[in-house]
């Protein structure tokens, strides 16, 4: 008779623990801010191309620029899509670009990817938050 109670209050016990593991969401990933400043680097074939950038996230959408310096800044516009940042530039006249769209993967104070399609060709981007 002890066994039975005893049986019965760790099935009880074991149900309990169960149905609260289910219930606990797991934290969904870390959502990563990329405003501010970054340090970037471009690699093509002709050499390798050093500039900065500046960023602004609101949401799901990205605004700054890129450049060789802040006083010499291309428009960009951006979006996070399956969890990477669409960067698109926005050329001005009489300017050229190093990519015209580019598709980053984002880690905490880092995002790369390949770029194509720019006045230098094919090649990689790299952007890194200033230490």
């Amino acid at each position: 008779m002890k066994n039975n109670v005893l049986l019965k209050l760790l099935l009880i016990y074991i149900t309990i623990s169960a149905v609260i593991s289910c219930r606990i969401q797991r934290p969904a990933a870390t959502k990563v801010n990329v405003t501010g400043n970054w340090q970037v680097t471009i690699s093509v074939t002709e050499g390798t191309i050093m500039g900065s950038g500046s960023l602004k996230q609101s949401g799901e959408d990205v605004s700054g620029w890129v450049g060789p310096s802040e006083k010499d800044p291309i428009p960009i516009t951006g979006t996070f899509k399956n969890g990477k940042l669409i960067l698109k530039t926005l050329p001005q006249e009489g300017r050229t670009v190093a990519f015209d769209e580019v598709e980053l993967k984002v880690d905490a104070d880092t995002m790369y990817g390949v770029i194509e399609n720019g006045s230098h060709g094919k090649g990689t981007i790299k952007f890194m938050r200033p230490k």
